[in-house]
């Protein structure tokens, strides 16, 4: 016999697959547009020259992979 408290959400296992698979999506859109942002601003900084910069960015990128 399953238990229910007062005021509990209660899921369904087709919630909680739907819940899983928005989580992934989401995480992987915000690791994209990371990404995009990085690389922008790696392409920017090889336009100005700043090697500290690009340095900095690439290893960013390095530990977001």
């Amino acid at each position: 016999m399953e238990k229910y408290l007062l005021n509990a959400p209660q899921q369904s296992e087709g919630n909680v697959v739907d819940s899983l698979l928005a989580e992934m999506v989401l995480e992987k859109a915000l690791y994209n547009f990371r990404k995009e942002k990085i690389e922008k601003q790696i392409d920017e900084t090889l336009i100005a020259g700043d090697k500290e910069e690009f340095l900095r960015l690439t290893e960013e990128l390095k530990k977001l992979s």
